[in-house]
C-alpha cells in the first residue's frame, strides 16, 4: 500500500483530489497521545474555515466597522458561534452516517425537491465563486494596476493550479488553504499593530446590545454580516471532508473521532472570527475613527488606508490578503460544487473539470457586471452574492437538522436536543431576518 500523509490508497491509483475519490482514511491508533490525534485531524475545519473569510465578508465587515465602529463586533461574535454550531452537526452527520448532506437529502426527500435544493446550492456555489472572481480582479487592479475587467480575465489561470493539482493529494490542498489562511491572518495581524485598536471600544462593541441595531441601517448591515459569515455551501462540504478521517474503536472510537473533529472545526472557525473582528476593528479605528462614515467598497478602503494611516505598507498587507482571501475559497467551492452533483444526481466528474466549468460560469456575469456598470459596479455585485447566500442558508439548514438529529440514519449518534434546539432557533431568527430583508427591498 502506498501512503500520502496517512491516506491509504492502492499501489495503482494516485492520491484524489476531492474527498469523494478518498480509498480509506487516516487511521488514528487506539490510545494515541491527543496531539497526534489532533494532528492527523487537521485540515477539514481550515478548509471550511475559509468560506467565512471571503471577499463576500469583507464588504460586510468594513462597512459595518466605518459606519458604527464597534457597535457591531458582536454581531460578528454571534454570527461566527452560529456557524460553529451548524458546522458541528455537518460534521456528526458525516461522521455517525457516513452520508454527506446531499446524499442524505436524496434518502430523505422526493426528486423534485431534490432537484430544487440541488438547484439552490448550486445557486450559492456560483454566489460564492462570483464573490471570489470579484475580490481576486480587485486584488490584482490594487496591486497592479491592471483594469478590473483583466482581473477578471486573469483569475482564470487559478483553473490551472487545481488542474495541476490532479493527482496530488487531498492533504496537499489543505495544506495550500492552510497557508493562505496563515497569510490572511499574517496581514491583518500586522494591519492591526499600525492601526492599534480602541481596547475600551473593542471591549465594548462585545458586549451583545441589540439596541446598536436601531441606529439607521444598522440592522441591514448585520443581516449582511450574518449572510456574508453562514455560508451554505460548507454545511454541505464539512459533512462530506470530515470523512476523509476516521478512528478505530467501533462507537467509542466515533464519539472521539467527533470531538476532535468538533475541536478542529471550532479552532478554525474562531480563526476566521478573528480574521472577520480584525478587518471590521481595522475599518473602525482607521475609517471611523477619522471621519470617514460611508466606506463600504473595498477599493475605496484600500486607496484610504495609506492616507489616513501614513503607512504604504497598510494598503500592501490589505491587497495581499484579499488576494490570499479568494484564492483560498477556490479550492473550496470546488469540492462543494462536486459534494452536491453527486450527492443530490449521483453524478461524478473530477475535481479539476468541474472548477473549470464553475470559474468559466462564475466569470461571465461578474464580467458582464463591470463592463456595463463600471468598476462601480463590484459594491453590489458583492452585497447580491451575499444576499443570495443569505436567502439560500435556510433551505440547506432545515434537512441538516432533520438529518442530524434523525436516529434512523444516526443511531445513538444523533444531535442532542440543546444542539437540535439552538440550531432551530437560527433556522427561525435567519429565516425571519431573510423575510425582512425582501420586504424591505421591495417597500
Amino acid at each position: 500500500m502506498a501512503s500520502v500523509l496517512g491516506l491509504k490508497l492502492p499501489e495503482t491509483a494516485t492520491a484524489p483530489f476531492c474527498p469523494s475519490e478518498v480509498e480509506g482514511s487516516i487511521a488514528v491508533p487506539r490510545g494515541a497521545p491527543l496531539g497526534t490525534r489532533l494532528a492527523r485531524f487537521v485540515g477539514p475545519g481550515l478548509l471550511v474555515a475559509v468560506g467565512y473569510m471571503d471577499p463576500g465578508n469583507w464588504a460586510t465587515d468594513i462597512a459595518a466597522g466605518s459606519g458604527y465602529g464597534f457597535d457591531l463586533l458582536f454581531v460578528v461574535v454571534a454570527a461566527s458561534l452560529a456557524a460553529i454550531l451548524l458546522q458541528s452537526l455537518a460534521l456528526r452527520l458525516g461522521m455517525a452516517s457516513g452520508l454527506d448532506l446531499a446524499q442524505a437529502c436524496r434518502r430523505r426527500y422526493g426528486r423534485l425537491p431534490n432537484l430544487a435544493l440541488w438547484m439552490m446550492a448550486e445557486i450559492a456555489i456560483l454566489a460564492t465563486d462570483v464573490a471570489e472572481v470579484l475580490g481576486g480582479a480587485l486584488a490584482i487592479k490594487l496591486l497592479l494596476g491592471l483594469p478590473l475587467w483583466a482581473g477578471i480575465l486573469l483569475t482564470a489561470f487559478d483553473m490551472l493550479l487545481v488542474v495541476g493539482l490532479k493527482g496530488r493529494g487531498f492533504r496537499q490542498v489543505e495544506a495550500i488553504v492552510g497557508a493562505l489562511v496563515a497569510t490572511i491572518a499574517l496581514c491583518f495581524l500586522i494591519e492591526l499593530i499600525i492601526v492599534p485598536p480602541d481596547g475600551h471600544a473593542l471591549a465594548a462593541g462585545l458586549v451583545p446590545d441589540l439596541g446598536r441595531l436601531s441606529q439607521p441601517g444598522a440592522l441591514a448591515v448585520a443581516i449582511g454580516i450574518v449572510g456574508a459569515t453562514v455560508m451554505p455551501h460548507n454545511l454541505y462540504l464539512h459533512s462530506s471532508i470530515v470523512q476523509t478521517r476516521r478512528v478505530d474503536g467501533g462507537r467509542d472510537g466515533l464519539r472521539k473521532a467527533i470531538r476532535i473533529a468538533n475541536l478542529d472545526s471550532a479552532v478554525s472557525l474562531l480563526l476566521a472570527m478573528l480574521v472577520n473582528a480584525a478587518i471590521l476593528t481595522l475599518a473602525a479605528g482607521a475609517f471611523h475613527a477619522n471621519g470617514h462614515h460611508g466606506v463600504t467598497g473595498i477599493d475605496e478602503a484600500y486607496r484610504l488606508l495609506s492616507p489616513i494611516t501614513g503607512a504604504k505598507a497598510a494598503a500592501l498587507f490589505f491587497g495581499i490578503a484579499l488576494f490570499a482571501s479568494g484564492q483560498s475559497s477556490t479550492f473550496t467551492g470546488t469540492i462543494a460544487g462536486q459534494v452536491v452533483l453527486e450527492g443530490f444526481l449521483k453524478l461524478k466528474i473530477p475535481c479539476w473539470q468541474r472548477r473549470v466549468i464553475t470559474r468559466t460560469i462564475a466569470i461571465i456575469p461578474a464580467l458582464a457586471g463591470v463592463l456595463w456598470f463600471g468598476d462601480g459596479g463590484v459594491g453590489p455585485m458583492l452585497v447580491l452574492s451575499q444576499i443570495l447566500l443569505s436567502l439560500q442558508l435556510p433551505f440547506a439548514i432545515w434537512p441538516l437538522i432533520r438529518s442530524a438529529s434523525d436516529r434512523g440514519i444516526m443511531g445513538e449518534l444523533a444531535a442532542g436536543a440543546p444542539a437540535v434546539a439552538g440550531a432551530w432557533a437560527l433556522f427561525a431568527i435567519i429565516s425571519a431576518a431573510n423575510l425582512w430583508l425582501i420586504v424591505s427591498l421591495f417597500t
